[in-house]
């Protein structure tokens, strides 16, 4: 019996370990460079939450070391989120600089999009817009550029 009960042990402790495995692999983390700047940006939603709410976060690196781009961390913020990150872009919001975009779905049959706009300026990083329940297929680009004109 006592075989039996490790054998049992063992069994749980490898589908722990699979369903967390299987829980990062969901996750959505990004990296990517800042246009004409050394820095990387890296956008990842918050470790072991649910897909379809939680955090995520925003972080810039100094990207200074090419062979260890994210070795220096330089600014970042944690902020909520309501679904899951779709996507994250860089695009000028009418402020002469390309903000950070990153664009989340909700969960469920609605799908609204919500949107945050951070600026990245003298090693300073910084909200500047967010928007809320839009229609699933809007673009949330205009919508952020209106919320910046308030």
């Amino acid at each position: 019996m006592h075989a039996l009960a490790t054998i049992f042990m063992i069994v749980v402790a490898l589908a722990s370990k699979s369903a967390l495995a299987a829980e990062r692999d969901v996750r959505f983390i990004e990296k990517a460079k800042f246009p004409d700047a050394p820095e990387i940006l890296v956008v990842a939603e918050g470790d072991f939450e649910p897909k379809s709410v939680g955090s995520y976060s925003v972080r810039v690196y100094s990207g200074a070391n090419p062979d260890f781009p994210v070795d220096e961390y330089v600014a970042g913020v944690v902020r909520p989120r309501a679904g899951a990150i779709e996507r994250v872009q860089f695009q000028d919001l009418g402020r002469g600089v390309p903000e950070i975009i990153v664009i989340i779905r909700s969960a469920g049959s609605g799908g609204y999009l919500s949107a945050d706009a951070f600026s990245y300026v003298s090693k300073s990083l910084k909200l500047v817009a967010s928007v809320a329940g839009l229609a699933k297929d809007a673009d949330p680009i205009p919508a952020l550029i209106q919320e910046i004109k308030k």
